[in-house]
């Protein structure tokens, strides 16, 4: 299923005849396809659309940091004419590592309202991501092809439901960028190096991650290069080095912004490193994410015994240099955790660009393209229930959220007892922050830490929220705090009954007590969540 084109750059036109799996040889020959160009690009948005159906039907998905972004997004779009939050917040612009969302949603947020503006920016991810896993995939082998679908299923991953969003756009990107290193590695170097610097610092305004994704690509291509291609040693080894020169611009910007203050900030743990992996395909269930494994490594395995299933040669060199940079990641980078588990998904996406399946055959091709709609109708069908079973609660919350005044100061805690591993409660971390959308409120865990964030908390606010990504307040922590005098604030929420007007209590049970009956009124009660009002007169 694979359209005739032009062999991929960088790869002697002579030599495609050769066998695929050897490492020191180019990929063989596309075959000719029975899909034309169109049927392919119908064939993707189709499935595309399908991807997108739970995006499209929840305004707010119940993904861990999502909403929090979103708040950020809204903040930067209204603060000047918003005189509540322009109260509380504001904006300190700096080249940081992770701005794409705060530089594209506000300007879609001009034509739709920031729910939708959020949808959009989703599913440009989702597009981007997989164009990019398709054009990096008919620049080295030489054709389009339909093979690259099989990766929709991936879209929603571990990482997804943490709504990790710049770093899955950047993920698109770097899979944009690899590509286009590829296509146009043998021309004119200058050339060559000016564009990967531009594309190396258009990472970086995505995610730091990012750029570090599209190294490893990169390295690992170039590896391959090295010891493959003929012509002097010296030569070939200076084009290798000079291939590294794009990169040197990192470091300037980084040195250069307030992130640079979070280098100290590192966590290595061991533990977790298998987790990593099954965030891959594992999304909700267990049994789905085993079907889908089991399906995908049987059909594969069928496949590569029967010589249809290739690999680009410098496809293991790419792994193993992804597999030595995850092995050594810490799980905090700059302060930003889960800095190793972020990988994977991103590695998968580029496994299946550096894959082959021969379609020529009719009943290969149906029987892949029925394999295809069945994991990616499997997956969405996974998370469209699950999220119309948790819409109970998040509607529940937008509903509280609307019992807040106007300009409020929110208080997020987290109860004694709360159990926040359940990935079904991921959308609860953060879902306070609709309040700054709807009521102009501050918020305690809006997301405003120096070197990470644009979106600062003024001066006589800062000690009013978390301003170095820790964990809320638990109830015993509110219960304590409300009982002695407090003369210098060292936490946020010390003397919290007396500067701030409501709190959220998080993952409790229906029926949960009043943790400060004295303090706190129940405004509203959900199934995994309380709203407080403070009352405003001392105890008697």
């Amino acid at each position: 299923m694979r359209v005739q084109s032009a062999p991929p750059a960088g790869v002697d036109a002579a030599a495609l005849d050769r066998p695929a799996f050897q490492m020191t040889q180019p990929p063989s020959r596309p075959t000719a396809s029975r899909f034309t160009r169109p049927q392919l690009l119908v064939l993707f948005l189709a499935l595309a659309v399908l991807a997108a159906i739970p995006i499209a039907t929840h305004p707010v998905p119940p993904l861990s940091d999502y909403p929090n972004h979103l708040a950020r997004m809204h903040v930067i779009a209204v603060l000047d004419h918003d005189p509540d939050l322009s109260r509380y917040y504001e904006l300190d612009w700096h080249i940081l590592p992770n701005l794409m969302m705060d530089l594209v949603v506000p300007w879609i947020d001009r034509a739709v309202d920031i729910y939708t503006a959020g949808q959009v920016f989703t599913v440009l991810t989702f597009l981007l991501i997989m164009s990019g896993t398709v054009v990096l995939n008919r620049v080295l082998f030489g054709g389009w092809s339909a093979w690259p679908f099989i990766a929709f299923p991936l879209l929603y991953s571990g990482v997804f439901l943490l709504g990790l969003m710049n770093y899955l756009f950047g993920i698109g990107l770097a899979l944009w960028g690899l590509a286009a290193w590829i296509h146009w590695r043998e021309t004119w170097l200058p050339l060559r190096l000016v564009l990967a610097t531009a594309m190396v610092a258009l990472l970086y305004v995505c995610h730091l991650f990012a750029v570090g994704l599209y190294a490893i690509g990169l390295l690992g291509f170039e590896i391959w290069r090295l010891t493959t291609q003929e012509g002097p040693r010296g030569r070939r080894v200076l084009d290798f080095v000079l291939s590294g020169l794009p990169f040197l611009v990192v470091p300037v910007l980084l040195v250069g912004s307030p992130t640079w203050g979070l280098a100290s900030q590192n966590e290595w743990e061991p533990r977790g490193k298998i987790d990593g992996l099954i965030t891959v395909i594992e999304v909700y269930s267990d049994v789905v994410a085993f079907g889908l494994t089991a399906t995908v490594a049987i059909t594969a395995g069928w496949a590569a015994r029967h010589g249809l299933l290739k690999l680009h040669p410098a496809a293991w060199i790419v792994f193993a240099v992804g597999a030595v940079v995850y092995l050594a990641l810490p799980r905090v980078l700059f302060g930003s955790y889960f800095a190793d588990q972020r990988l994977p998904v991103a590695l998968a996406f580029m496994a299946v660009a550096f894959a082959d399946l021969d379609l020529h055959r009719r009943w290969t091709m149906r029987a892949f393209c029925i394999v295809l709609v069945a994991l990616l109708a499997v997956r969405v069908f996974e998370v469209q229930l699950t999220w119309r079973q948790l819409t109970k609660w998040t509607s529940a919350f937008q509903q509280s959220v609307q019992l807040i005044d106007r300009g409020a100061k929110v208080l997020v805690a987290f109860d004694d007892n709360a159990q926040a591993d359940d990935v079904r409660d991921l959308g609860l971390a953060h879902a306070a922050c609709l309040a700054m959308i709807e009521r102009s409120a501050l918020v305690t865990t809006a997301f405003a830490v120096r070197g990470k964030q644009i979106l600062q908390l003024k001066p006589a606010w800062r000690d009013h929220a978390d301003t170095e990504d820790g964990t809320p307040p638990s109830a015993s922590q509110l219960i304590a705090t409300s009982m002695r005098s407090v003369e210098t604030i060292e936490q946020y929420w010390d003397d919290w009954p007396s500067r701030f007007d409501y709190v959220y209590l998080l993952y409790t049970e229906r029926g949960k007590d009043n943790p400060v009956p004295a303090w706190l009124s129940l405004v509203y009660e959900g199934a995994r969540f309380q709203l407080y009002r403070v009352v405003p007169n001392p105890p008697g």
